[in-house]
């Protein structure tokens, strides 16, 4: 780690998220007013109004926390099968040039249930795959779609939160249809430049066959791709265009795009919580909250970039000594690989510029434990900062139980009901992952789509459940979750961990939202616990890091923790 130049990178990253934390606040706190004034209104806002008067909708009525929630789900339901046919059918479909077929059913499914839910797991090269049509208007279309839809649950909890004696919590449609047109819309189109000037391609031309010197031939893959690029990184979506995501030069040709990818995927989390600083008229408490979420990034890239570093022993006995090269692309090396697997992971990106499969036991314990955290460490757009409020609340809880006293947040008192739906978001993530992990690791699917054996086999079945769940996409790559006999159990589980991950999480988050607009505020007192400050960033890092600790150490212990062990002792799988 004596390294100056991965230093000073690592110390511009975070001194360059701080810096566009609050002006993107500021300008969040306007498209998240629906009645809010943003300097795009002459240009957008007859767009807006149109799309009202289309699809139906009355903008100034809003609605209740069950409205909002059968208003997400129908729309994520439709959304999904219109995804499902256009996969299966992309063979009758135009923008296909290189004339691939229907995905199979079990594929579309778990494609369909990866873009609806912003997880963007792929069990499908890109490549060699999906039509230039399916890639713009399934995929595209919903990184735009689902990232909207984070950020309107996020809202409309903090909303919740904010309100007294109140019934309603918003409109889902009214918050989805700005959160597009004057936020993710502007910024990704100002992104696909900036992508395209560093050498991404942008292009409906059919693949590109090239003779090399040796007389092979080779097929080189172009399409849409700058386009895809900047909105699966704004939106902490991550689903690349090609196989070899981000580490491929088409999606990431140099350093200066790597570092700006990397910012976009914490961009709109961390103003976020500037945001909410706002919104609650407590600004030290959205710093406290960014406080908690960056020091555990801190650590996180340090511990990682730590074991890149050391590499495999056996390797160092060799002579090998500039660490773990394995699965990197040496236009990025150990730090900036680490540092990306970090970041993606801490958001529900999923975009990767290494192979997570390749690192060192603890270097990929880092991200695997970031998903299951909640991936609330800024997190994914929406998702992180309202999956970090679930932890502020239960944080607040604790703090009034050693003290003897009715806990507040927000000046409303924190009830049963609340503390009850708050364990049931954390159940269902835990459950799900070590339940379905379980279940694959002694089944004859589950094994048969490993490539490594021992705890390494391990740690890719509960890292894929832990992805699908969490929403993340990432992948330990060393499993085959679509396999060439066409057993559809791995495709089916995962699509299926998803929507769990997704849906059952967001409905008591709703739920939450309505019955803390339902409250009445309480003055504060001497003995109320105060949600800024250092007191306060411990406690909540500390609540954070113990549930996931308490709940996944077991897993973890069998999988990254034991291999790092035997690989110390050279045994490797």
């Amino acid at each position: 780690m004596n390294n100056p130049n991965a230093w000073f990178q690592f110390a511009l990253f975070v001194g360059a998220l701080l810096l566009i934390t609050k002006p993107l606040g500021l300008y969040l706190v306007r498209v998240l007013d629906a009645q809010g004034r943003t300097f795009l209104d002459r240009l957008v806002k007859p767009i807006e109004r149109l799309t009202y008067r289309v699809c139906g909708i009355d903008p100034s009525k809003e609605q209740s926390w069950l409205g909002y929630t059968v208003a997400l789900l129908v729309f994520s339901l439709v959304s999904l099968l219109f995804t499902y046919f256009i996969l299966r059918y992309q063979d009758h479909l135009p923008l296909n040039p290189q004339g691939f077929p229907g995905l199979s059913p079990a594929l579309a499914f778990n494609t369909a249930a990866s873009f609806t839910t912003n997880t963007n797991w792929q069990s499908y090269s890109g490549e060699s795959t999906m039509s230039y049509f399916s890639q713009m208007v399934a995929l595209t279309i919903h990184n735009f779609m689902s990232a909207a839809c984070g950020i309107a649950i996020a809202a409309a909890l903090v909303r919740g939160i904010a309100r007294h004696y109140a019934k309603t919590i918003g409109n889902f449609w009214v918050d989805t249809v700005r959160v597009t047109y004057y936020l993710l819309a502007p910024l990704c189109l100002v992104f696909a430049l900036f992508l395209v000037s560093q050498g991404i391609i942008q292009n409906f031309q059919p693949y590109t066959t090239a003779h090399t010197l040796e007389g092979a031939t080779q097929t080189i893959a172009q399409g849409p791709v700058a386009s895809q690029v900047a909105i699966k990184m704004l939106g902490t979506n991550g689903g690349g265009f090609f196989n070899a995501n981000a580490a491929h030069p088409f999606e990431n040709p140099t350093p200066l795009s790597n570092f700006i990818q990397m910012l976009s995927i914490f961009a709109i989390p961390s103003a976020l919580t500037w945001w909410l600083g706002r919104t609650l008229k407590n600004q030290r408490h959205g710093w406290a909250v960014w406080s908690a979420m960056a020091v555990m990034f801190v650590v996180g890239v340090l511990v990682c970039w730590k074991a890149e570093v050391s590499g495999n022993p056996i390797h160092q006995h060799l002579g090998v000594a500039d660490g773990n090269m394995e699965g990197k692309e040496v236009r990025f090396g150990v730090f900036n690989s680490a540092l990306f697997a970090t970041i993606t992971t801490d958001a529900s990106c999923g975009a990767v510029n290494a192979m997570h499969d390749s690192f060192t036991p603890l270097g990929g314990l880092v991200p695997l434990f970031n998903i299951e955290t909640g991936e609330v460490i800024f997190g994914g757009v929406g998702a992180g900062l309202y999956g970090m409020l679930i932890f502020v609340i239960l944080a607040v809880f604790i703090a009034g139980l050693m003290v003897g006293r009715t806990p507040e947040y927000a000046g409303k008192k924190i009830e049963a009901y609340d503390i009850k739906l708050v364990m049931l978001v954390l159940m269902v993530l835990a459950a799900t992952i070590l339940g379905l992990t379980a279940w694959a690791s002694v089944a004859k699917w589950g094994t048969d789509g490993l490539n490594n054996a021992g705890p390494h086999g391990f740690s890719e079945m509960l890292y894929a459940f832990s992805s699908a769940v969490g929403n993340n996409g990432s992948a330990f790559a060393g499993l085959t979750a679509n396999p060439s006999n066409g057993d559809p159990h791995w495709n089916a589980t995962l699509g299926i961990a998803m929507l769990i991950g997704r849906f059952l999480m967001i409905v008591p988050i709703l739920a939450l939202a309505g019955n803390f607009a339902g409250k009445r505020l309480v003055p504060a007192s001497a003995g109320t616990f105060r949600t800024k400050g250092f007191t306060f960033v411990l406690l909540l890092i500390g609540t954070v890091v113990l549930v996931g600790a308490l709940t996944f150490l077991p897993g973890l212990a069998m999988g990254p923790i034991v291999e790092h062990f035997l690989m110390g002792a050279s045994t490797l799988f």
